[in-house]
This record gives structure tokens, sequence and C-alpha cells, in this order.
């Protein structure tokens, strides 16, 4: 890396979007592999890609409380969530509240449709898709995830949650014809 030539292996995601004619960048995060900064010990004992996914869970049941309080209990103490519907990035618990106090109005439930799962010593990775049904209107949302959760104690929290729209959705929409969509 740099002057040195250092090898540092990381992951990335890209958004990308149709910008008069031509494919731009709107979003890119990129980040070191967790395993090699979490500080965890050698000998933790492996997550199950099972138990991995049942944590959805924990918090999907957070959303059906409809208490904003309870969905930012599932996050961690350093937490980053990049919503949906919010160009906000949350970064602390006050500010996850506060998202969730408007988004948990839809009464919103989740269900996973494609799951890939990562994992190491007290960290844990679920990417995929997955559909809201929002109890106040009827509306089914599909969008794309990625939890990134931390062992803190004897309890495991979400230290990174990213939901974006589907790129198709997007890309339709900004292929449209000026006018179309009004």
């Amino acid at each position: 890396m740099g002057a040195t030539g250092d090898k540092v292996k990381g992951r990335y995601s890209f958004i990308y979007m149709l910008e008069d004619g031509q494919w731009k960048i709107a979003h890119h995060h990129s980040s070191v592999m967790p395993e090699e900064h979490s500080g965890a010990s050698a000998s933790s004992a492996p997550i199950a890609d099972d138990e991995v996914r049942s944590l959805f869970s924990l918090w999907n049941n957070a959303l059906a409380t409809l208490n904003p309080d309870e969905v930012a209990k599932r996050y961690s103490k350093a937490p980053c969530l990049l919503p949906t519907v919010s160009d906000v990035p949350r970064t602390d618990y006050d500010s996850i509240k506060a998202y969730f106090v408007d988004f948990l109005k839809k009464e919103p439930q989740g269900t996973i449709l494609e799951s890939y799962v990562t994992s190491g010593p007290d960290w844990c990775m679920d990417d995929g898709i997955y559909e809201f049904t929002m109890g106040a209107t009827g509306d089914k949302v599909k969008a794309r995830y990625s939890f990134v959760y931390a062992k803190e104690g004897d309890e495991w929290k979400i230290a990174h949650h990213h939901s974006s729209q589907m790129p198709e959705e997007v890309v339709a929409k900004a292929s449209l014809p000026e006018g179309v969509l009004a």
C-alpha cells in the first residue's frame, strides 16, 4: 500500500446511477476486513451460518414492538446505519432511534429473500435481499441489505447496517423520459 507496497485486504461496495447518459458512482464504501482489527481472540467459538441468519429475527422482532428504543438497542456501541429512506448516516444511539421513530409508523416486518453469510472470530456478516411488508399500508418494499454484527460481551450487536433500494428500480426510473414519473 502506498510507499511501502504492503497489501491490505478490504471490502467495498459501489452504487452507480445514470446521470446525463453516463454511469457515475453515487455511493462508494470500503473498509479493512473486521477480523484484522477486531481484537478478537483466536479461541472464539465460530458462529454457524444459521445462527447468523437468526440474528435478523432479533432485529425484526424489535421492529414488531413499534418501539424505536427497542430497535436502537440492537445496535452496537459504535454503530453505523445507512438506511434506505434517509440520506443521513446514523452513527449513534440517538440518531438511530430518531430514524426508527418515523420508520416504525409504517409498521414494517421484514423477510429475508436471499442471504449470504461470512464470519470470523467475534464478528459476522449477513447480506442479501430482504422485503418489508408495511403493516400500515400493505405496501411491499424490496431492498438490498448488509448487517455486520460484532460481539459485545455475550450479545451480538449490529455494528454496521446498510440498506438500499434495488438498483433495478433506480435504473428503470432514471431511464424513463422526463415527466413520466410526475
